[in-house]
Parts: structure tokens; sequence; C-alpha cells
């Protein structure tokens, strides 16, 4: 698999050779740890993106560039590939347009803050009768993400510098406006040093919580008979700590929804948390008398509506106090890393049980255990199969059971994957009947609550892990809304699954509004060769209507997975169970 590469001009500057502020932004960005870019390029946006992919000396093979056929793949491409290695990635766009293009992606990854560098032309000082103008700051900042811009050539080195140190100490997505006039100019001759030494951004080193803090953990653990810890995102880099506690405190373990796969590999975790859990695994959480959180924010989705908090006693660990009691209240709030802050008391709390072995049963009774075990897995749940048979003579017949499809699939498909679903009544089964690897294999992009960004997602996660296949599950709705990047994935040679739950509507919306109206052909559509299209672009394509149509998709698993396959599944439609959670919460 390549990406794609810009031609770039190779030239020798003298000492004396003035530097455009253009290039300059390219160099100091590259230089301070871009790991990919993905973009589609403009004029307003064509200087810096190519001085960012020079190759350099410290960089002889240059920063990877993939293009994208619009501006919102590109956003939700590096918003995941950032997920998934933690390392800064750069969105580049046109001004004006080519920003608004994007802004669902941006949205994404500033709702998850993600550290994520956009760069966007911007039309110079006092253009307003532009076609191109816009108020990008305003307009950024509105959608949750942080505005900078170079102000003059004088200043844009600072400007670039302070745009990426936002970017990666603060964990938030920044979109730095170049006005073209400024692009234009030169940077004081003093600066060149700066920015042929300038260094990546080092992170604040991370701290624990106070030893009263960790004292009052171990005091609410140790009193506790059934005691969950719960990691999110932020849990990541403490999850070794957080089971030693785990195991010492006798805590069931459980994830929010994007920090699942966190404790894959652990006997007592419980998959997800909250609307994506089994019922045998959210009675479990119910039943818990402490809650301890790291690094998850604990909204609706993750608390089913707040009802896993109520009844017990919750501690919020986390690094940055805006998230505590965000969405619900909290019975505690400690502020502190979470590895530190599991390491510091799973060592108190061994201490005090240190006269039974340093740990106690708490919840890990056999009793919970076989309850764990048939809890585990939403694919060993029972199902009445709904799937329609195919009629012969009639082309249009035939539906398959969603959850008989992704189970199949689940089973063919090798478990170095990387799972990314979409939003709608499907959703729950391309997020769940998938198994996951580890945390690295999965990505939801629905902090925004969009369809329509799993596809370019999944292609950014791919990037990120290119030996594993990536799975995006995702409705005829979503993918024909983003259906371009399929162009781009094909021209990548990407492993990429496809699988279009296929009900020719707006599924959420039908189950949403069934029992109000008859008239819904707003959200219904005639039916679509998704498949066909597909194959246009030059995927593998297979439609299945029953399981015996999956035998292509084993085909290409089988062979060299060169180009992505699309499976276009005509599914029986019915309301998830996901989707019911969401009509009890009055959504």
């Amino acid at each position: 698999m390549t990406t794609t590469t810009l031609q770039h001009e190779t030239t020798t500057k003298g000492p004396q050779t003035a530097m455009k502020v253009s290039e300059a932004v390219g160099r100091i960005i590259s230089r301070m740890g871009a790991a990919h870019v993905f973009g589609v390029v403009g004029s307003g946006n064509f200087r810096a993106t190519n001085a960012l992919l020079a190759p350099s000396e410290q960089r002889p093979d240059g920063v990877p560039f993939t293009a994208a056929r619009h501006e919102m793949g590109a956003a939700c491409m590096a918003d995941a590939f950032s997920r998934s290695t933690g390392q800064l990635s750069v969105v580049t766009v046109h001004q004006g347009c080519g920003l608004s293009n994007a802004l669902t992606g941006i949205g994404e990854a500033a709702k998850s803050r993600t550290p994520v560098l956009v760069i966007s032309g911007d039309t110079p000082g006092g253009q307003y009768g532009s076609n191109f103008y816009i108020d990008q700051d305003k307009v950024v900042e509105g959608m949750g993400a942080v505005p900078e811009r170079l102000y003059s050539p004088a200043s844009a080195v600072a400007d670039t510098i302070r745009a990426v140190t936002r970017a990666v100490n603060d964990r938030r997505t920044v979109v730095l406006s170049m006005p073209l006039d400024v692009q234009e100019g030169t940077i004081p001759e003093g600066q060149r040093a700066l920015v042929d030494s300038v260094t990546p951004p080092v992170p604040p080193t991370p701290a624990g919580a106070s030893p009263e803090a960790v004292e009052r953990i171990v005091e609410l653990l140790a009193g506790a008979e059934r005691p969950v810890i719960v990691g999110g995102r932020g849990a990541a880099a403490g999850v070794g700590p957080i089971r030693d506690l785990a195991e010492r405190a006798g805590a069931l373990l459980t994830t929010s929804a994007v920090g699942r796969g966190l404790f894959h590999e652990d006997p007592w975790h419980l998959d997800v948390m909250g609307g994506f859990s089994t019922d045998g695994a959210a009675e479990l959480v119910r039943q818990a008398d402490v809650m301890l959180v790291f690094g998850a924010a604990l909204n609706r989705w993750t608390t089913r509506d707040g009802t896993h908090l109520r009844g017990k006693t919750v501690i919020q660990v986390d690094d940055t106090p805006a998230a505590f009691g965000l969405h619900y209240p909290v019975d505690v709030t400690i502020l502190g890393d979470a590895g530190l802050t599991a390491s510091a008391a799973a060592v108190v709390l061994g201490e005090r049980l240190a006269s039974t072995g340093g740990t106690q049963t708490g919840y890990r009774t056999e009793e919970t255990r076989a309850r764990v075990a048939a809890s585990l897995h939403w694919r060993d749940q029972p199902f009445e199969d709904v799937s329609e048979p195919v009629v012969p003579g009639d082309p249009d017949s035939g539906r398959i059971d969603p959850r008989l499809l992704t189970n199949r699939l689940d089973e063919m498909v090798p478990m170095e994957r990387v799972v990314v679903p979409d939003g709608g009544n499907f959703n729950a089964y391309p997020a769940m009947h998938f198994r996951v690897p580890d945390n690295t294999g999965y990505c939801v992009p629905l902090a925004f609550q969009s369809i329509g960004l799993a596809l370019s997602s999944a292609m950014g996660s791919q990037l990120a892990s290119p030996d594993r296949i990536a799975i995006a599950g995702v409705g005829d709705g979503g993918l024909l809304m983003s259906l371009v990047e399929l162009e781009t994935a094909v021209r990548l040679h990407m492993p990429l699954m496809v699988v279009v739950y296929n009900d020719a509507a707006y599924g959420a919306e039908v189950h949403h509004f069934v029992h109000e109206t008859d008239r819904l052909d707003t959200v219904q559509f005639p039916p679509t060769d998704i498949a066909a299209i597909a194959a246009g672009f030059g995927c593998a394509a297979v439609t299945v209507r029953q399981e015996s149509d999956l035998g292509a998709v084993q085909d290409w698993l089988d062979g060299p997975r060169d180009r992505p396959i699309l499976i276009d599944a005509k599914i029986a439609d019915f309301p998830s169970w996901v989707l019911a959670h969401s009509f009890a919460a009055g959504e």
C-alpha cells in the first residue's frame, strides 16, 4: 500500500536566500513531529503543504501524505489516525469552502479531544468581498476547535510553533489559518535558525493524585463488596496499573465505548458499559456498590442515561478538571493521571490487605465468573433469526438478519482487525458483534453523532495499523454520503472491508416515527445497487441476501487483499436493541 505523494521542488538555498512564510510553516510542522498528512490541496494551501511534505535531513523520506477526495474525509482520516497512534496528524485544506467542507470531521475530532492540526489557507485581511471569505476563527471556535492564525510574517514562526504545541500538549484540535498575503511574505532572517532547529513539543510530565486522594480511593475500595472499575480513552496508558488495582480490589473491569478493548486480556472484563453492553453485563454493573472511573466522561451512552450510576458511590479520576461531573454528578472527583493514580492506589491497598495476601474477593466470586463469561460477547447471546428467504424468480427477495451477518463475518475475518462503526439503527451490530483484539482495533467516530464518518475513519485507522484489516460498518445512508473516498481506498490498495447494512432508508428515523405517522417517504428510498457502484470505483463487491452469499467474502480474505471489498448486505429491518435505549431516553 502506498500513499499519494506530491511532487516537490528541490532547490538549494544559500544562507542569505529569503524564506517565504509558507515554506517556514511547512518545515516547522514537519520538524515538530507531524506523523501523517491528509488533505485536499488547492492554491491556498499548496506551497505550505509541499514544504511540509518535502524530504529533509531530519526526515529523508518526508512526511507521509494521503490525498483524500473530500475535505471531510481527510479530517476523519486524521482524527482516526491520531486516536490509534497518539501522534499528531495534519489536515491541509483550501481557504473558505475547503475548510467548511471539513467542518463535520473537525467537529468530531474536537469533541473527542484528538490532537489534530488543521492548516487552512485564508483570505487576505480586509478582503470581505472574496468568494472564499468566511470568518474562519469564528467558524472554528463554533465547532469546538481551537482557532490559531498567522498574524504577520514577523510572527509566523511563533504562531506556527504555538499552534502545534497546543494541539499536542493540550490534546486539542487546532486550526491554523494562513492568510495568503502573510504566506507570501518572508520571515525575518534572524528566525531562519529557529525554523531549522525547532523540535517536537515535550508534553507535561503526568502527575498522580495526592496521597490524600489515593487514600480515599483505597478506603472506598476496601469497603466495597461489588466494585467495578471503568476505563475510557484517558485510561489507555494506564491499563497495567488499573488491572493490578482491580485484582487487589476484587473489581470487575469495563470500558466506555471509545475505550473498548483496553482490558481484552483480563478474564474479569465485561467489554463495554452502557448502551452497547449485553443485558447480563449491564446487570452486573447496576449491582455494583462502588464504581471507580479512569479517563471516561460518563456520558449518557456509557451510563444508559445515568441509570448505571444510581445506588453506588462513583469516583471519577481524570487529568482534566473540566471532565468532572460534565454529564452527571459523581460522589468523589480526583485529579491525576490514570496510570500513576491506579499504581499508587494498588500499592496502598495491597499494604492494607497484607494480612489476606494483598487482595480481597470483592466481586470476583465463582458465581460472578460464570455470569461474566456468559455475558461477555454479543455474538454469544441467543436471538431469533428473522432472515427472509430468497424467492426463486424474484431478484429483490431475500433479507439477511444483521446479527447473523455480523456473527458470520466475525468468524471469517482474522482478529488482526480494526472495527469502525457508523451511526444508525444498525450501529449495534458492527459496534459489538465484531470482537476486537485491543483498543487500537476499535474506533467509534460518533462523538458528534453524525452518520457518514466511518468509511474515512476506517481508512485513517488502517493507515495507522497497516498490518490489520479495517472493517467499516455503515448504513446505506451514511455510505452514500461519503462513498467518494472509495476511490482513495482503491488507489491505496487498502485491505478495507466495508459492510453496508442496507435497509434502503434512514432506519433510525423510520423506527423512531413509524408509530406516529405513515408518512415516511422522506426517510425511505428506492433500492440502490451499492455493490455495482463500488465495483465502478474498482472495489471487489458482493451483494448478500443470504448466508450462502458470503463465499465471495472468503475468496477476498484468501486472496492478496490488495483492494477494498464492499458487502452490500440487504438486511431484515427491525428496531435494534441500541435504538431502544435511545427511545427510552427520549431521543
